[in-house]
């Protein structure tokens, strides 16, 4: 993989409805090819969003369209960072019991995979409460050299 030797940081703000998320992500993937991500690479970390943003559209602003999503990209030749920001209901993932993928596919249970699907995508995730109410999801995926 060649990565371009710089460094960046792109924002974009939308209302939490799922008619958003095809724009948050066309940012992501634009921005991972700026990056020179692969395409798996990439679409890797646009699934990853995508489930992130789904569950606070679901879970943070019960399907509100009023609420904001801040997606925040820094790049810096080896990190592509995602920040995704909410002023929705709060939430501790810690809550959430990793998944029996083969008792989940012997249910034929639908949904419910978003966190442990992000966890797997990306090399770091991290879920915090920010000061002014705010949820932040960060994920980090390492670009080798």
């Amino acid at each position: 993989m060649n990565y371009p030797n710089r460094k960046f940081e792109k924002e974009l703000i939308v209302k939490s409805s799922t008619d958003n998320l095809a724009q948050i992500r066309d940012f992501i993937k634009q921005a991972a090819d700026d990056c020179g991500c692969s395409e798996e690479t990439a679409g890797k970390i646009v699934l990853a969003v995508d489930e992130a943003c789904t569950n606070i559209i679901k879970h943070a602003y019960k399907f509100s369209p009023e609420g904001k999503i801040c997606c925040n990209i820094k790049f810096d030749n080896t990190k592509f960072l995602v920040s995704i920001t909410d002023d929705g209901l709060h939430f501790d993932p810690n809550n959430v019991p990793e998944p029996d993928i083969v008792e989940y596919y012997k249910q034929k249970k639908v949904g419910g995979l978003g966190i442990y699907l992000i966890k797997k995508l990306m090399d770091e995730v991290e879920y915090s409460t920010k000061s002014g109410n705010k949820n932040e999801v960060v994920l980090v995926k390492y670009l080798t050299r």
